[in-house]
């Protein structure tokens, strides 16, 4: 059986919730504003820096939703080059803005997604990548050798 395939199993799922977050006919955080709001307040009034708000949240969860699709695509396709699978993230980001730009009037399109999007499928490719260099130089040690 290919090593891959359950992966890429995985990695089909993962864009069948990614269409279904990205083509909701309102935005995701909708229901949740009002709770995020008085918690950044809370936040604010206990030291948390200004910065730290809704469009930082906003932007760590863009990050955060495309980490798993790095992951997914680098075990799917473990051939391709970190940027080959990057090109995933970004296509599947641009569609994603492109429908709710053309599409979907009470969402909002843009560029800054694609780029958070984006930056979090490298994120996981590249975590991906290095859990494979440093299994690779740990299975090829043979232990601690004694000097004389």
């Amino acid at each position: 059986m290919n090593n891959s395939l359950p992966w890429r199993v995985a990695l089909a799922g993962y864009l069948i919730v990614l269409a279904a977050v990205g083509f909701w006919p309102t935005p995701v955080d909708k229901p949740v504003q009002g709770t995020l709001g008085a918690i950044l307040r809370y936040l604010h009034g206990n030291g948390v820096p200004g910065w730290f708000d809704y469009h930082f949240v906003e932007a760590s969860a863009n990050v955060a939703m495309f980490v798993p699709l790095g992951i997914l695509s680098s075990m799917a396709f473990p051939a391709r080059s970190a940027w080959q699978l990057a090109g995933i993230g970004l296509l599947v980001s641009i569609c994603m803005e492109g429908v709710q730009l053309l599409l979907i009037a009470a969402r909002f399109s843009s560029i800054i997604d694609v780029v958070t999007n984006t930056a979090g499928a490298l994120i996981g490719i590249g975590a991906v990548r290095l859990v494979a260099q440093v299994a690779a130089r740990t299975s090829g040690c043979r232990g601690p050798t004694k000097v004389r």
